[in-house]
């Protein structure tokens, strides 16, 4: 199965001792391992994320999926105040952005396209980790939450797990991937701003 041919991918963050990297395991709505999202870091990243506030580090995360190829990037350089994100497919094209805005205890994040066009909006409470994903249009195509359903809800229990839902079945490809994308970048920005 292809990584973006599924339209939930329940996300599941791999809890390391001393962790210097992020890691996400990415499963199906079947319960299928479909892949798992990885943060890279030289040797200099390591010793800053001791120095320095992580919120304002530079990342880098690849999405790769279940025979380790590369589908996806996501990476962002330094930032004091407010994130702004670039989503790369796997040939290491930019196909997008997305840009953190500031609100009062309801962040939000504007996903758009290479065009500079508007693809997609991510707005949601952090506290209770409800997310909604609306299009241009203001139409809801999807949503990120904690609360797991059904075959995966036995499955995984902690916290450091959530599901991305995507409704909308007329998402192109690279839409499709910088949405994903974006709600994953979700969990690293908010977090490591607290």
């Amino acid at each position: 199965m292809n990584f973006f041919d599924t339209n939930s991918y329940f996300i599941d963050e791999k809890v390391n001792f001393l962790k210097f990297e992020n890691e996400y395991k990415v499963f199906n709505d079947q319960a299928q391992h479909i892949g798992a999202v990885k943060q890279k870091l030289s040797g200099g990243g390591k010793i800053l994320r001791l120095l320095l506030n992580k919120a304002m580090l530079p990342f880098h995360l690849e999405i790769r999926n279940a025979g380790d190829q590369l589908e996806a990037s996501i990476s962002r350089g330094w930032t004091f105040f407010m994130s702004k994100i670039v989503l790369a497919d796997g040939q290491g094209m930019q196909i997008g952005r997305v840009e953190q805005k500031f609100a009062f205890f309801k962040p939000t994040f504007k996903i758009f396209d290479n065009s500079n066009v508007l693809v997609g909006e991510i707005t949601g409470d952090w506290k209770a980790w409800n997310f909604v994903i609306n299009d241009a249009q203001g139409q809801q195509i999807g949503m990120i939450t904690k609360k797991w359903a059904g075959i995966a809800k036995e499955m995984f229990t902690t916290a450091d797990k959530y599901n991305v839902q995507l409704t909308s079945t007329n998402l192109t490809r690279e839409h499709k991937i910088a949405i994903l994308a974006s709600a994953i970048t979700i969990d690293m920005v908010l977090k490591e701003s607290k």
